[in-house]
């Protein structure tokens, strides 16, 4: 199937996961939301203690491998949390809060809509510790992530949602994209 065609898709999929949720067409426009489509290359970037496969983009799991050593050289535990998510996914994530009784609101400001999660572009890294292991503001509180404060940077890596961001995102010092794939 040609690109043209994958988009469409992907397109086709998110309106319908908006319809089905009941998203707003216009939450993306009001909430200044990019969309990010699926990569057509995903490989394994990690595979957890428990058995957890993570992915991401063939270009961002070498920047993972190798933030991941230097922050070792540098004494510095890093744990991947999360990584890849299809579009299909994150609707599941929303669906299971909204049975727990949150509302599309409450959601909504920790979690991207589906089709609009950095995580659907195979770029974007949950990262946590052994002191912090739970994604949480604590995770700021971390030599993790002071050291990644420091050096990230030199990776092409970047905290998405820092304090007060344009999306109006809760503060998530574990949330970190890659952006050299952007360039390609």
């Amino acid at each position: 199937m040609n690109l043209a065609a994958n988009n469409y898709d992907f397109f086709a999929r998110v309106g319908l996961i908006f319809q089905e949720l009941g998203i707003p067409d216009d939450l993306p426009a009001t909430k200044n939301l990019v969309i990010w489509p699926e990569p057509s290359t995903l490989v394994t970037a990690e595979v957890s203690a428990n058995g957890r496969v993570f992915q991401l983009t063939p270009q961002a799991s070498e920047v993972w491998r190798a933030l991941k050593t230097a922050a070792a050289n540098d004494g510095v535990a890093l744990q991947m949390v999360s990584a890849f998510r299809s579009v299909e996914y994150q609707a599941t994530i929303i669906r299971r809060k909204l049975e727990r009784g949150l509302t599309l609101q409450q959601i909504l400001t920790v979690n991207a809509p589906p089709g609009y999660s950095e995580h659907h572009s195979g770029c974007a890294i949950d990262i946590g510790s052994p002191d912090c292991p739970d994604l949480g503001e604590a995770f700021e509180n971390t030599e993790a992530y002071r050291w990644l404060s420091s050096n990230a940077e030199r990776f092409d890596l970047y905290l998405s949602f820092p304090r007060n961001n344009e999306y109006g995102y809760v503060y998530e010092p574990w949330h970190w994209r890659y952006h050299g794939d952007d360039k390609a």
